[in-house]
């Protein structure tokens, strides 16, 4: 399947999923809120929320909505399940983003791709004693290391970004709670601003589809206009 080129509006540039993703995927980004009319099922779940909140969901929508368009998938309700994760169309795989200033979805059909995480965090530090908190021993080795080599990025951001596409990618699989220290990030940069990531879990995974227990995961990452940004997919090919 060839790769599904999606729109990034307002950014300037080429869109940033683009050059994380593989073939098979389809994606839409934005770096503004953007409207779409909601399904009621939709509407139900934000009746009561707080503005910030309805404009993440409704644009997480309307990036979920091109994105599927480009794989010729209906338009229908995306309704959050019992983690908040979107609930997709049969034969549907995908993961939604938000932070400040930009919104992003990703989708594959689940006979390219197992599953799929992505993540978007502004690139500065985490508050005080988050790091603690979400990173093992030998990650806060590397955390230090490379912001002493390379301190236009901030990697304890980036270390809690893969994790979090980390848990995107397993939940679907899983459908079971990962706790930030039960995966293991190792970064590697191939330059200054981008590279990739690899997450070996510390407890025991799912079977996937083709037999072969599920032990970790490969991500890309990359830092660019004011952002952090990772993703993480498996094709169905490496789940044989």
């Amino acid at each position: 399947m060839s790769f599904q080129r999606g729109v990034s509006l307002r950014s300037g540039g080429q869109p940033l999923l683009e050059r994380l993703l593989p073939d098979g995927t389809a994606f839409a980004d934005t770096f503004a809120d953007e409207h779409c009319a909601l399904f009621p099922e939709e509407e139900a779940v934000i009746a009561r929320a707080v503005e910030k909140r309805r404009r993440e969901f409704v644009t997480g929508r309307w990036c979920a909505r091109r994105a599927l368009a480009a794989l010729g998938v209906p338009q229908g309700p995306l309704v959050p399940g019992k983690q908040g994760e979107p609930c997709w169309p049969a034969g549907i795989v995908g993961a939604v983003t938000h932070c400040v200033g930009y919104r992003a979805a990703v989708v594959a059909r689940a006979a390219e791709m197992v599953t799929c995480g992505i993540d978007a965090e502004p690139n500065e530090a985490v508050p005080e004693g988050v790091l603690d908190v979400i990173s093992l021993p030998q990650e806060r080795a590397w955390v230090a290391e490379l912001g002493r080599s390379h301190p236009s990025v901030s990697w304890d951001r980036l270390l809690f970004s893969a994790k979090e596409s980390v848990y995107k990618a397993w939940f679907p699989l899983a459908a079971r709670w990962l706790d930030f220290t039960e995966a293991r990030i190792s970064v590697v940069p191939a330059a200054e601003r981008h590279g990739t990531f690899s997450a070996e879990l510390l407890v025991a995974g799912p079977v996937l589809p083709g037999g072969r227990p599920l032990t970790g995961f490969t991500g890309r990452w990359l830092v660019d206009r004011g952002l952090v940004v990772t993703a993480i997919t498996v094709a169905a090919a490496e789940a044989r």
